[in-house]
């Protein structure tokens, strides 16, 4: 059955203390929003649904261009009344799954259990947990058949019912044929005078239609935020699930509690991460590569056999085979290096191309540079890349060898080959083959004395 998901974002989030809607706030890097609508785009479904309420100006802006349905919730009464705002969007006869955009760890195996569990022909399925603290959440009660034959909130329990263990995780999957029977019946005839979308549960059992519940196992799939604290609780509970799927890959960890895995990192065999590293977006680790501690890498690929030494960043960039980065590096975006280059301590890396076994080893900076291989760059070389308005290209061949101290005015080229004599600017190709060098003449005053102060 084609499936449209419906994802709950309109809340305010008091609780927060914060000018931000709640589900733009970020777990790992990432709105708590887009966590749920990524593993929503898994379930294939024909539409995503979102909606918003509160400072929606925002939501929008930052989820636009995904193909996204917006439906505003101009006053919030409710998680029914949300629900019956897509009415005009939603397509007919699709099954409804119900989300919620500040539950960012729900999980599409989860979610494929639920799915899997509408196809029985049941009008509501429920997503259920058992609790050891149930304190606050609705109580799931089932028959003899355990089938579900009523959710009732805490407020309104009995101290038998109180016992029960078995929660309502507000998730739910309503049959496509059920919709408008089920949620058209909807009312505010309640203490909250707000439409519950759990009521959906009575309507289906009045009509001796079949509810079921499927237990989630993992509690903490279902946890909402509602505060900072939860909100960091929520993070915490991510990078230990990062940090252990890692693990059972043959990532070793030297503290699994000390690495923060900020979107999707994939390793190969034999990859080392030491401590207080940082993983942003999407990162790739070849076989066999080492990560000191406290580095930083967002969103770049670092080859086989690589080292990372210690407080390095990396960024946007694709680090080849065997390479020896840092201490103390900093790679910019859009930087490729070869395989055995050498990126040494306190070198600025940026929008450059650094050949095969080229070597730029220390207190250097190297901008809009095309690099080939067997380059040899020595301390404190600048490539002088901005006139004040234009970024020019530095082209440094083959087989060149750099001395310290050097300026590269750009746009200029050292041809292959070719030799720069330390403490020079150039400012015009440098020939193959040949040395370069501009110094000024060295001259020495006999009678100059040194000032003192009086």
């Amino acid at each position: 059955m084609p499936l449209s998901i419906v994802i709950l974002a309109a809340g305010k989030g008091s609780r927060m203390k914060s000018n931000k809607p709640k589900v733009i706030h970020q777990v790992a890097s990432k709105a708590m929003l887009q966590h749920v609508v990524d593993t929503s785009r898994l379930l294939n479904p024909q539409q995503i649904i979102v909606v918003v309420g509160h400072e929606s100006q925002q939501v929008v802006e930052l989820m636009q261009g995904q193909a996204l349905i917006f439906v505003e919730q101009a006053e919030q009464l409710g998680t029914g009344h949300a629900v019956l705002q897509c009415h005009d969007e939603l397509t007919p006869g699709n099954d409804i799954l119900v989300l919620y955009g500040d539950v960012p760890l729900i999980r599409q195996a989860t979610l494929e259990q639920l799915i899997e569990a509408g196809k029985q022909d049941h009008a509501v399925c429920i997503l259920s947990f058992i609790s050891e603290t149930p304190t606050g959440y609705g109580r799931i009660i089932r028959d003899l058949g355990d089938n579900v034959t009523a959710i009732i909130e805490e407020k309104d329990a009995s101290d038998r019912i109180r016992r029960i263990n078995e929660c309502n995780s507000g998730i739910l999957l309503i049959k496509g044929s059920e919709y408008k029977a089920l949620l058209l019946q909807l009312d505010a005839n309640n203490h909250q005078k707000e439409y519950y979308l759990t009521d959906v549960v009575k309507h289906a059992v009045a009509k001796n239609q079949t509810v079921v519940a499927v237990i989630c196992t993992d509690e903490s799939e279902l946890l909402g935020v509602n505060n900072q604290q939860q909100l960091a609780q929520i993070e915490q509970l991510y990078r230990a699930k990062k940090a252990a799927e890692l693990m059972t890959q043959g990532v070793k960890l030297v503290d699994p509690q000390r690495v923060d895995i900020r979107g999707n990192l994939t390793a190969g065999s034999d990859v080392i991460i030491d401590v207080n590293c940082i993983f942003i977006g999407d990162v790739e680790l070849g076989n066999d590569v080492e990560i000191e501690a406290n580095c930083i890498l967002s969103n770049c690929k670092v080859g086989a056999g690589t080292i990372v030494h210690a407080m390095s960043l990396i960024e946007n960039s694709v680090i080849g085979a065997q390479n020896d980065i840092g201490p103390f590096a900093r790679i910019r975006p859009d930087t490729v290096t070869g395989s055995k280059a050498k990126i040494g301590n306190f070198v600025e890396v940026k929008k450059s191309v650094i050949g095969e076994g080229s070597k730029v080893n220390h207190l250097s900076y190297i901008g809009d540079c095309e690099m080939g291989a067997n380059v040899n760059i020595g301390a404190g070389t600048i490539t002088c890349n901005y006139d004040g308005a234009y970024k020019h290209k530095t082209i440094i061949e083959d087989d060149v060898f750099v001395g310290s101290d050097t300026q590269l005015v750009a746009p200029v080229k050292l041809a292959k080959g070719s030799t720069i004599g330390a403490g020079s600017t150039i400012t015009k190709e440098a020939p193959a083959g040949q040395l370069s060098f501009s110094r000024a003449k060295q001259l020495s005053f006999s009678n100059w004395k040194r000032p003192k102060k009086n």
